[in-house]
């Protein structure tokens, strides 16, 4: 099964003449076991263009239209071709103040238009047992009420927010248990058949250095990467992991 390897660019790179030259970058990377999904900043998703690469969006609203200024549909994002969206990231969480009733409105608006949501997930603090149960209550919040038919369409990204940018990924063994401990919560909610086809990916700190490492971890299917997808050959070195 090919792996999934999303570049989240977040707020960069700062011209369109630098998007332009890092998309080329990696759409001239070879692999025969992974997909890859760069997910730019709005402004430069309709100038990316590539039959090797899928573009996802940072985020998506949970109106199809209507007046709210600033907002980006799922209506408008299916009409640039792009069939995936980031939702729930932990920096939209903590510097936006998006909560798990607004970001249950963007997955369910997201799946109904026929967009692949990847949620994003993830405890802050991993101190003691409490982190369980925070996750557990995240995943049911933002989940609560999707419909088990548009469930296929969705990928789970568990992204620890103590690991994002800290250069300190999570312990192999650690990821293998929360793998476990999500799927599991994804049965509770969705049911065995359901449940089972739902893609789990890791973020977190993610270089070349430890890519491999998450990529064998049984039940990751493949990685979420911010920083090091900015910089062209860590980004082409942690996708030729995959191939290994």
């Amino acid at each position: 099964m090919r792996k999934i390897i999303i570049g989240n660019w977040k707020m960069n790179p700062k011209t369109t003449e630098e998007a332009k030259k890092l998309f080329r970058k990696a759409s001239e990377i070879k692999t025969k076991k992974s997909e890859i999904i760069i997910a730019p900043p709005f402004i430069y998703l309709p100038l990316l263009k590539s039959r090797k690469i899928k573009l996802a969006a940072q985020d998506v609203f949970y109106k199809q239209e209507d007046a709210y200024t600033g907002e980006i549909s799922p209506a408008m994002l299916k009409s640039l071709g792009v069939n995936y969206a980031l939702v729930g990231h932990s920096e939209r969480r903590m510097e936006i103040g998006e909560d798990d009733e607004l970001i249950n409105k963007k997955v369910k608006a997201g799946l109904k238009a026929g967009l692949k949501i990847i949620l994003a997930v993830g405890e802050k603090q991993r101190d003691g047992e409490e982190f369980w149960k925070f996750l557990k209550n995240q995943i049911k919040s933002d989940l609560r009420g999707v419909q088990k038919k548009l469930a296929k369409n969705l990928i789970i990204a568990y992204e620890p927010v103590w690991a994002i940018g800290t250069k300190k990924p999570i312990y192999p063994g650690d990821l293998l248990e929360t793998a476990i401990f999500i799927r599991r919560t994804l049965l509770d909610i969705f049911g065995r058949k359901i449940a089972l086809t739902v893609k789990i990916l890791y973020g977190g700190s993610v270089e070349p250095e430890n890519a491999r490492e998450f990529l064998e971890t049984e039940g990751i299917s493949g990685l979420l990467v911010g920083n090091a997808s900015l910089d062209a050959e860590k980004f082409k070195k942690i996708i030729k992991e995959t191939d290994k």
